[in-house]
Parts: structure tokens; sequence; C-alpha cells
């Protein structure tokens, strides 16, 4: 199914209604001022929570309404993933009169709901936002904000306007379709605890049914909580293979903690990739200066952010399906075997 068309934004009369109190009264709750009973207040909240309703700080201040901000909401400035789709963004919106401002919701449910409430509030020109995982309340927000909203990096799922980036489900396939050609078959994985990583659980889904296909399950798994850093790669990677010395192939959910497992391997002298092959995802920077070229898959993280900027611009019109799926594309790196045969 297409996604519903942008509806208008929703103003103090809907909220008035939806709560049963006049528009004075919501003016009042929502601005925090006059004398209002707990009972009201809690009412108006509830009611504005449950539309989506986002008050507008500029009103009457602009003819237009409107402000030259994009709102690009991303989980982590730390993640080396996202200044490549920042740039992707900034480099398409230099020519338009818009400006990106950017928050960071730390990959938290609640934390994207008070981000995407306070950007909203300015009444930005266009959205911008990783992922298609969201709270109702943020979709109810989004939903109903009255500018293009562009959810980025995932296509798997139902967008609420519009969606660029790849899928994680056949990034995962491939990436098992490889390492199956390679000769490897007893692998195991390395990533994060994933409730809300969504996009790496996504992929560990795809590589998991394409192992299912060919008769085979992970022999091992390791998963840590927190950030990524190569200090994890080498600690999980020394345990996985402490527990399951006869593994042959590592997967690592991305390519920093590959990075640290690499680093630890070939200092145990370990022959890669013919005693053990590894891979990671992403294809960043940081490979570049590593012993051996690491396994990986290049995300598209440029293109993402350049198309999705162009959306929000009015430089490429929207798709009819909402759904822009740019394909993931295979790295071989050093660390896997050639395909046999």
């Amino acid at each position: 199914m297409s996604p519903e068309p942008r509806r208008r934004p929703l103003t103090l009369r809907d909220v008035s209604l939806a709560s049963g109190v006049s528009e004075m009264t919501v003016s009042r709750v929502l601005r925090n001022r006059g004398d209002v009973s707990p009972a009201t207040r809690e009412k108006v909240l509830t009611a504005a929570r449950t539309l989506g309703y986002v008050p507008n700080k500029i009103a009457g201040g602009l003819a237009s309404q409107r402000v030259n901000l994009v709102a690009v909401v991303i989980p982590s400035l730390s993640n080396l993933v996202f200044p490549d789709v920042l740039g992707g963004i900034s480099a398409e919106l230099d020519d338009t009169g818009l400006q990106p401002v950017v928050g960071v919701t730390n990959y938290g449910p609640a934390r994207e709901e008070t981000v995407l409430y306070d950007m909203l509030s300015w009444r930005p020109s266009g959205v911008i936002l990783a992922g298609l995982e969201h709270s109702r309340a943020s979709r109810a927000m989004l939903g109903n904000a009255g500018v293009p909203v562009v959810e980025i990096m995932d296509v798997d799922g139902e967008p609420i306007d519009c969606a660029v980036g790849i899928s994680h489900e056949r990034a995962g396939e491939e990436m098992a379709a490889q390492i199956l050609a390679a000769g490897y078959r007893r692998i195991g994985f390395i990533g994060t605890h994933m409730p809300e990583d969504h996009r790496a659980r996504k992929r560990l889904v795809g590589f998991e049914r394409a192992l299912a296909q060919a008769g085979l399950t992970l022999v091992a798994r390791e998963y840590y909580q927190g950030g990524s850093s190569l200090a994890k790669g080498r600690e999980l990677t020394e345990r996985i293979l402490a527990r399951e010395p006869d593994l042959d192939f590592l997967y690592y959910s991305n390519d920093l903690i590959g990075a640290g497992g690499l680093i630890w391997a070939l200092g145990q002298g370990i022959d890669i990739p013919g005693r053990l092959g590894l891979a990671g995802f992403n294809g960043v920077d940081l490979l570049d200066g590593l012993p051996m070229r690491l396994a990986t898959t290049d995300a598209r993280r440029l293109d993402i952010g350049r198309r999705a900027a162009r959306i929000v611009a009015g430089k490429d019109p929207r798709p009819e399906d909402g759904i822009i799926a740019l394909a993931p594309t295979f790295l071989p790196g050093d660390t896997i075997r050639p395909r046999r045969g």
C-alpha cells in the first residue's frame, strides 16, 4: 500500500475538539501559562499527544509559517556511519537556501519523541530521520507535520511518507551467499544486543535465512551492549574463538568491531582468510588503515543522504510508492576467500 498523502498541519482547534475544552484553555496548557486544573491539563496533553499535535513557535512571525530549516534526526554523532549521510544532505541542500539542523536521539524512542517535538515546533521545511521504527507519538507528529518526511537508511517496512535506504535483510542474505560461495561452513556472529538496533536485527534475519536455505545455522554468537569499539571487537573475537575454536568465519554487525577482531586475529598469527574469514558491514573509511582490507557491505550512506535531501528540497519527486531502495554493494577486501567454482 502507498503511504497516505501528507495531511494539513494540526491546529489548536483539533486539540480543543479532541479534548473537549476551549481553544484558549488548550493554548494555556501548551504554553504552560494560566491557572488550569490538573485534570484539564492532563486531558489536553493526552489529546495533543494522541493526535501528534506540536505547537507552532513561530506563529504570526512568518507569512509562510515555515522556516528554511530541515530537521535531521539521527541516533548518534559518534557512530562512523552518519558523517557521510550528513555530508550528502549538506551537499544537496547547499544551493537551495535550506539549512540542515541536527538532533540526536541516542537510539532512544522517548528521546526521539522529545527531539521531534522540539524541532517540529519551529515548523521546518522538511524532516529527514534515521530508521522506520518510531513510537506511536513520534509517528503521529511526523504524519501530521505537513512537510516532506524522509526516513533514511532502511526500506524494510512501511514509511510514514517516504523512505530512502537499503534493504538490510537483503544485505544480510547477500553476505551469507558470498560466505557460503567461498566454502565457509562453521560461521559465528558478533554484534550488538538489538532491542533498538533494528537495522542490525534485520541484517541478521536475512543472514540466518540464507544460511537456513543452505541447511546451516550459526554455530555461535556473541552480543555486547553499548557503543561499538575496536576493543570490543578484539575481546569478543577472542571469547567466541575460545569457546568454538573450529569456527571458520565470523560475521560482525559493523566494521568497527570487525576491525578489532581482525587486529586480534592477526596478532594471534591466524591465517586469514584461509583458516578464518571475517566480514563486517558499512564500508567505513577506517578500513583503509588496516593491515588487511576487511570484507564488508557498502551501505550507500552518501547516496542516501543526497537522495533524501533532494526530495525534501523538491529537486526530485516523491516516488509513487514512497520508497527509494538502493542496492547494497559487497566489497570482498582481503578477508574472504575467492568464490569456489
